[in-house]
């Protein structure tokens, strides 16, 4: 699976959270760029996209997401 399928399956997961797709994800994309992405919406976004790639993220890889594009590279990771 290719770099812009994986985010094409987390945009998908934003979408199905946030119930909105007025945001473009980027590997720069944080918080403060999406309207409703906080929190508890961020924690629902993990859990969306664990079920999408059938993985289940580390405490230690979810501490150190900054951003979109950290999200991926955990992604990647996991399903190689």
């Amino acid at each position: 699976m290719n770099k812009e399928e994986i985010l094409s399956k987390v945009k998908d997961a934003f979408v199905s959270v946030l119930e909105h797709e007025n945001f473009q994800l980027t590997d720069e994309t944080t918080a403060d760029d999406v309207d409703g992405w906080e929190s508890i919406t961020h924690m629902m976004i993990i859990t969306e996209v664990e079920k999408a790639f059938h993985i289940k993220f580390k405490l230690m890889d979810l501490m150190n997401m900054n951003n979109v594009g950290d999200l991926v590279n955990a992604i990647t990771s996991e399903i190689q």
